[in-house]
């Protein structure tokens, strides 16, 4: 079964063509590795499939409903994009439990081992504010995981992680593999892309090519 179906996926902004008529089917279980170059057109592509932005042409189909058509969103989807902005005066818990209580389907143990499961302590009394980044980096991936999402979306998801946490996050996205989850990243570091992708694609100037396996 395909996760992720992209139809003639194009989107123009100020006349710039940003994604050139993309064709994508990406299969569910897999993890698919997107690089490129800064302005590439990566981040773009992954706003679209979470329908953050609508295209000027062409579609996004995930789990078989069209993406601003039959659903705003993704119904089952985890997400990192660029920078996550959360409460700074709320700590950890607080904040991912506020975000649970929007689809209201786990529960406070559940958030508890999201956060432990990055290595964090659930406990921990001090405000996000006071986080540092990579801390900060570990919290984004737990709220990412811990309602166990059919899509994981992730664009640089070990960005500022030391190298026991890039190790632990390579960890927990293999899991995540194995629990069935299909799992996207744009990376700019190489090994990421090497040893945790079934799949490379490059994107260049809105287009997109597969350099190994994939369709």
């Amino acid at each position: 079964m395909n996760a992720v179906e992209i139809r003639n996926l194009t989107k123009i902004i100020r006349g710039k063509v940003i994604l050139n008529d993309i064709n994508l089917e990406l299969e569910q279980g897999k993890i698919y590795g997107f690089f490129g170059r800064n302005g590439s057109g990566k981040t773009m592509l992954f706003r679209a499939i979470c329908g953050l932005i609508k295209p000027t042409s062409g579609e996004v189909v995930v789990f078989g409903k069209r993406i601003g058509i039959d659903v705003s969103f993704p119904d089952s989807l985890g997400l990192i994009i660029e920078n996550v902005g959360l409460w700074g005066q709320w700590t950890g818990f607080q904040n991912l439990k506020f975000l649970a209580s929007i689809k209201n389907i786990i529960n406070d143990n559940e958030i508890r081992a999201a956060i432990k499961r990055v290595g964090l302590d659930p406990d921990d009394k001090r405000p996000y504010r006071k986080y540092s980044l990579g801390m900060k980096q570990r919290l984004a991936i737990a709220q990412a995981i811990m309602e166990r999402p059919q899509l994981i979306v992730l664009d640089e998801p070990t960005n500022s992680l030391d190298e026991e946490g890039v190790s632990l996050v390579r960890k927990i996205l293999l899991e995540e593999k194995e629990r069935g989850a299909t799992i996207l990243i744009a990376s700019h570091i190489k090994e990421d892309i090497d040893l945790l992708c079934d799949y490379k694609f490059k994107v260049d100037d809105g287009k997109v090519y597969c350099v190994e396996g994939g369709r």
